[in-house]
């Protein structure tokens, strides 16, 4: 799967870590629902920074159609509600 972080560019995942991802992915719908803004900001942070450490860069040269798009960690919690909502980035 290729991944996009917004402004940070794309990473390949195993399929092992997007099951990890989603699982964040999930929490991170559930502290949006319930307004916890602090909590949502670390689980963004965890997302991108497992994202970061395990999965592998794709070449700037190589263009590619990413699966996921994540947003930046950056994101404001209104623009979060937009985002994290449902199944969240992650489809089950």
């Amino acid at each position: 799967m290729i991944i996009r972080i917004m402004g940070e560019g794309q990473y390949r995942a195993p399929e092992a870590l997007c099951d990890e991802l989603n699982q964040i992915d999930n929490r991170i719908v559930d502290l949006v629902n319930e307004g916890k803004v602090e909590e949502f900001r670390s689980e963004l942070a965890r997302l991108i920074s497992q994202i970061k450490e395990r999965g592998e860069p794709v070449e700037a040269e190589e263009l590619l159609k990413s699966d996921i798009i994540v947003p930046p960690e950056d994101l404001s919690f209104e623009e979060a509600k937009d985002v994290f909502k449902g199944s969240g980035i992650f489809e089950d």
